[in-house]
């Protein structure tokens, strides 16, 4: 670099700090966004962040990682609870490697999770949207990944979030967890929460979604769900295919459905 260009990028950099700080590029820009409300007891959210850590020690998803155009992603993770109940638990990180895999998983055991009434899946795909702005990351993919054993029944409707982020270029996959146990109140579980993930909250290019049957098997879909999006072959996955393989007889939870137990019991 001859002193005149020297010169300028420097000035430049003195007038608008940030400018010649290019974002780093990735494969992915993957944020991860975990259910911890009420219907998730202390035991089930740890149980979530442990599958979490142990997908990112996988050997098969750092091969998925470093397999990539650019052998490299760009990951976050918050949990979310009710309206406006966000908490960061790790900051956008760079991940490349087994060190830096390790890493991210050690990360997730600083402190422990805590659970919070309401289930605003709207305002886990809200926040994440703009979230993407605030990192030095520029990725080939952006995509929120949003898990959670009930429906939304908090903040602004779960479509409406989801169609905002998909106009804003953000896929948003999905991982039902499958949870027979009553909820709050003694609420019975959401009937068919896989049809509904499928209808009401995924959305964009290659969006998908991996179910877990149970708490117990979350951390083996977390796993395969991770390689499928790292490898951005989701939409190519059987599970993208749910509707083909369902028995007639199972009918979609309308997209309200959380909104219209929250009324009932408000009324009771």
């Amino acid at each position: 670099m001859n002193r005149t260009l020297a010169l300028l990028v420097a000035t430049l950099a003195a007038i608008y700090p940030g400018a010649a700080l290019a974002a780093q590029p990735v494969d992915l820009e993957l944020a991860l966004a975990v259910d911890v409300s009420g219907s998730i007891d202390d035991e089930e959210a740890q149980l979530q962040r442990d599958g979490y850590g142990a997908a990112f020690q996988d050997p098969a998803v750092i091969r998925a990682i470093e397999h990539g155009m650019l052998g490299r992603i760009a990951v976050a993770y918050y949990e979310w609870a009710g309206f406006d109940r966000v908490r960061v638990i790790v900051d956008w990180t760079l991940v490349s490697d087994a060190t830096s895999a390790h890493a991210f998983a050690g990360l997730l055991t600083l402190e422990p999770p805590r659970t919070v009434r309401r289930t605003s899946i709207s305002s886990a795909i809200d926040f994440g949207v703009p979230y993407f702005e605030r990192n030095d990351f520029d990725g080939t993919r952006r995509v929120i990944d949003v898990s959670g054993d009930g429906a939304n029944n908090s903040g602004d409707l779960v479509t409406h979030a989801r169609d905002r982020a998909v106009a804003a270029g953000v896929t948003v996959n999905g991982l039902p967890i499958i949870n027979g146990r009553p909820g709050p109140f003694g609420w019975p579980p959401i009937e068919d929460l896989d049809l509904y993930y499928r209808d009401c909250v995924i959305g964009g290019p290659g969006a998908f979604l991996v179910v877990a049957s149970s708490f117990d098997e979350f951390a083996e879909a977390v796993r395969r769900k991770l390689i499928l999006e790292i490898a951005g072959t989701g939409a190519a996955h059987p599970a993208r295919l749910i509707p083909a393989q369902l028995p007639p007889e199972r009918i979609a939870p309308p997209c309200n459905i959380g909104e219209q137990r929250i009324r009932g019991f408000d009324d009771n």
